[in-house]
């Protein structure tokens, strides 16, 4: 597998070189709703409260709900799916967290400010990228202009919390380039109830626990962040542009509360490459080159906790980090009248960790591994087909992946390989009326930590005979375009084939990742109405039920872990001609399907109100002001699975971490 990786890094690299011889307007955002995704457009644009992406999803998508880690860097569940199981790409790269506990998850990577749309595609029909298993959250970042343009934000909101970001673009026909930064921090916000993320320690444990933060601590930041991106675009010839950009990301001091350790900092870097050529000929309408390489370093330790007292004696640091180099080569070609798209992808994933133990015990922890130095690589064939028929919209895709895991020390090497495809079509009835049908089969191998992670106490976490999860699934849709309003339903049912879960029970102290038969199925609604000019409403709910086949070992519960209840979004929008009202609604049932086996927890449900008002100044200004969960409610919106490891009560009382209470922001917008 090393050979053919390096053999087609090397041939991509000698051929790069050879080829140079229905948007419906909503008020907040601007959401196409395909019948088959959702894309929100203007992310940077109207995403202001924050640089969290994963929370702006959660407000925007009712398929998407939020995993609360802390202040920032949060995760998302897309169809009752996380992690690996759903793809995230930016401009096409890929970025893997470092943290096994899920602190830094690639949405984390990639901040609003400089985002222009996402597209959340929502099943197995994708080909193009590995591990696709039940849906992709495709990113596009910010493009440089020709004219001179750019735009200054200065933010400050509840809980203490500052950022300023800036944006310049320009240059010429040839040439354009685009500079972006920013800086942000806030203080531990505090929930419906007033607590900070110390006192909700202090709920379930003592201010004197060896978990709960030092008093010296207990007031400190939730988190500082910093951000660049940096992109140059050049255009040697009409049909000819080569795209350079460079993303880096600076996170500090990032509490997590419900978890026994905190990231000292968070850095990372993504660099990527791309290269097209249009219009070459017969066999070629558009070929693509891309190579990128990311990286994660994550360091989290013990050291503003009471385990580690003063000095940082006894201090437990577990520091990882995660690379991923990826190179694709894709051509667009028409074949009669089918666009048929055919290329080649591969990509090496690296993880690796180790800790280190000051005080007691440190000559007997420091050094030991916690992921030992994995690679995964992966090579693959893909090709896609696209035609339409009169009315009838088809579409075909088709993935052979050969992927090799080599462990760095001395447990066992896996091999995977499989064939992945779709069919969908959709048919464009008369009155404004699509239906959509769509069949697919997808996998994804286990990853490092499923396979290979030991603990501090080098207990093997991980499972080394895991199988790769296979995902058969079938989409259902309908929607109804009106002149000024639009409703659409979809149905899915995904089996899965050796799901990888986790065994939380107290007796399986090794080996707690097993492979199980699931099932997932659920409907989802979205609609928009716009009643006048100015005044709109729209609304989406989002229901899914999962269900192992059979219960883990020693277990009796058969409901899948990480299936949220009814969610729903609702808002009413009003815009003039110089101001813009949002008035939003997001609720969810209570959690009555959970996993109580492994660790999840019944949840009481919650509905917010989000209140946003925009007015346009002079002279390029605009101010935003907002206020979230206008009532204080206090809630929570993620779970307790075992998956992750959260701090427990002398009870076994998993903390339930809440989110923030009531939060009042405002926003100056200069823009040239």
């Amino acid at each position: 597998m090393k050979k053919i990786m390096g053999k087609t890094i090397v041939i991509s690299l000698v051929l790069a070189p050879m080829l140079l011889a229905e948007t419906v307007k909503m008020q907040e955002l601007q959401v196409e709703a395909k019948i088959n995704s959702v894309k929100i457009s203007d992310v940077s644009g109207e995403e202001l409260k924050s640089a969290d992406l994963a929370e702006s999803l959660s407000e925007t998508v009712p398929s998407i709900s939020l995993v609360r880690r802390s202040g920032i860097a949060n995760d998302i569940i897309l169809r009752g799916q996380k992690k690996d199981n759903i793809n995230v790409l930016a401009d096409g790269t890929k970025t893997y967290g470092a943290c096994p506990n899920r602190m830094d998850p690639a949405t984390s990577h990639i901040l609003t400010n400089n985002i222009e749309s996402v597209e959340v595609t929502e099943g197995p029909f994708d080909v193009e990228n590995f591990g696709t298993l039940s849906g992709m959250v495709d990113i596009k970042t910010k493009k440089p202009s020709k004219e001179l343009s750019g735009e200054v934000n200065l933010n400050a909101g509840s809980f203490n919390y500052k950022k300023a970001s800036a944006t310049v673009s320009g240059g010429t026909e040839k040439v354009r380039v685009l500079l972006s930064a920013s800086t942000e921090s806030s203080d531990q916000y505090k929930d419906g109830n007033g607590n900070t993320f110390a006192d909700q320690i202090d709920n379930y444990l003592s201010s004197t626990a060896k978990e709960a933060y030092q008093p010296a601590r207990r007031d400190m930041k939730a988190f500082e962040k910093k951000s660049f991106m940096g992109k140059l675009f050049f255009n040697p010839t009409d049909n000819q542009e080569l795209r350079l950009s460079y993303t880096a990301n600076r996170s500090d001091n990032v509490l997590y509360p419900s978890s026994a350790m905190d990231a000292l900092y968070d850095d990372s870097d993504i660099y990527n490459l791309e290269y097209s050529v249009h219009n070459m000929g017969t066999f070629s309408k558009q070929l693509d080159f891309q190579v990128y390489h990311s990286e994660v370093e994550h360091p989290m330790s013990t050291k503003y906790r009471n385990t580690s007292g003063e000095g940082s004696v006894d201090e437990m640091v577990s520091a990882l980090t995660s690379s991923m180099d990826g190179i694709k080569l894709k051509n667009l070609m028409e074949v009669g009248e089918a666009a048929v798209t055919v290329g080649l992808d591969a990509s090496r994933r690296n993880w690796d960790g180790s800790y280190t133990k000051y005080g007691m015990m440190s000559s007997v922890i420091t050094g030991r591994k916690s992921i030992d130095d994995v690679n995964t690589d992966n090579i693959a064939l893909f090709a896609k087909v696209e035609q339409s028929f009169g009315k009838l919209d088809l579409e075909a895709g088709a993935r052979y992946d050969d992927t090799t895991i080599d462990h760095g020390g001395a447990m066992q090497d896996r091999d995977y390989s499989s064939l992945n495809g779709y069919l969908t079509g959709t048919y464009n009835a008369d009155g404004g009326i699509q239906y959509f049908a769509g069949a697919g089969k997808s996998s994804r191998v286990p990853d490092a930590r499923e396979l290979y992670f030991t603990s501090s106490a080098n207990a093997l976490i991980g499972t080394p005979t895991l199988d790769q999860t296979k995902n058969y699934e079938i989409d259902l849709g309908v929607k109804k375009q009106y002149e000024n309003a639009y409703a659409k339903v979809k149905l899915f049912h995904s089996w899965l084939k050796d799901f990888i879960v986790y065994n939380g029970s107290a007796g399986v102290t090794t080996n707690r990742f097993e492979n199980v038969d699931a099932k997932v199925y659920g409907i989802e609604f979205s609609s928009f109405y716009a009643a006048t000019d100015a005044l709109s409403f729209d609304a989406g709910l989002a229901y899914q039920r999962g269900k192992k086949d059979a219960p883990l070992s020693g277990q009796s519960d058969r409901d899948l872990a990480e299936i949220p209840p009814v969610k729903v979004n609702a808002a009413m929008n009003y815009e003039t001609e110089m101001t813009r009202s949002k008035v939003e609604v997001i609720a969810a049932d209570n959690w009555s399907n959970f996993d109580s086996d492994n660790g999840e927890q019944a949840i009481s449900g919650y509905a917010i109100a989000n209140i946003k008002w925009n007015r346009d100044l002079t002279k390029g200004f605009d101010i935003t002001l907002g206020m979230d969960n206008v009532f204080d409610h206090t809630y929570a919106v993620s779970n307790t699975y075992k998956d992750l490891t959260l701090l427990a009560s002398a009870g076994n009382e998993v903390i339930l971490m809440n989110e923030p209470g009531r939060y009042i922001y405002a926003n100056l917008r200069y823009r040239f």
